[in-house]
């Protein structure tokens, strides 16, 4: 038996988000049928974490179990023959067999793309959120210090409660532009329910001039969902980066 994890990357446009649910097109299930054609094994796709209908991954994380002594090299090359054109395994391995991905990952760094162009980009409208109003990014960036660090994000929680705490720790936020381009990095320890995209709606927000820098602040502190912004689009939204210790 062994432990194999792989790192892939999906487009979410035309999954019905990662976890397999009957009757949708899931990444889960698409992946785990591209390991059975493969080695004739019906295998559980472990991953990280579950990604929302419509959200993207650079760098998920995933490992099963099989007796498949197929070398990581022909394993990548074998399972992408057999998965369809909008999901790739970038890289395999064989790890401890103790490793599982999702209760292992310590970091997870979330990356939200909007466009604020004057002209909606025709051939980037599944990767990106569009507005036309023209965003503060200074603005933003100075507003989402409030975010950093240890904190109850209960206000940026859906349907809460979804987790046993809504406390998590932002190690890094931060908001850049490039022309008409801005993204914001978010990397927690953990995430909840649309907490990147109600962090997004927030901040743009700000950006746009309907709230003051401070107003980040006070709505953290208020613990309320409708005091936040509206929840972002999801195909704004990529997982780009899961951390483990070496």
């Amino acid at each position: 038996m062994r432990n194999v994890r792989l790192l892939i990357s999906y487009d979410g446009t035309d999954f019905f988000g990662w976890q397999t649910q009957p009757n949708y097109r899931t990444v889960q299930q698409t992946l785990e049928e591209a390991i059975h054609r493969l080695t004739g094994e019906h295998v559980r796709a472990n991953a990280s974490g579950r990604t929302d209908t419509g959200v993207h991954a650079v760098g998920q994380v995933v490992n099963f179990i099989t007796n498949s002594a197929l070398t990581p090299d022909v394993l990548v090359r074998a399972l992408n023959s057999y998965l369809p054109e909008d999901v790739a395994v970038r890289g395999a391995e064989d790890v401890s067999e103790h490793f599982d991905a999702n209760r292992d990952a310590k970091r997870k760094l979330y990356r939200y793309v909007i466009h604020d162009g004057p002209v909606p980009d025709l051939f980037m409208r599944r990767y990106c959120h569009h507005t036309r109003n023209r965003l503060d990014t200074a603005a933003m960036a100075r507003a989402a210090i409030a975010l950093r660090g240890c904190h109850d994000f209960r206000s940026f929680e859906t349907d809460w409660p979804n987790r046993a705490t809504s406390v998590r720790t932002i190690y890094h936020l931060a908001v850049n532009r490039m022309g008409d381009w801005i993204w914001l990095d978010v990397e927690a320890n953990g995430f909840l329910y649309n907490m990147v995209r109600a962090i997004a709606g927030t901040l743009i927000n700000v950006g746009r001039g309907y709230w003051p820098e401070l107003q980040v602040a006070v709505i953290l502190e208020a613990h309320d969902r409708t005091q936040a912004g509206p929840t972002a689009p999801a195909k704004g939204l990529f997982l780009m980066r899961v951390t483990y210790e070496r």
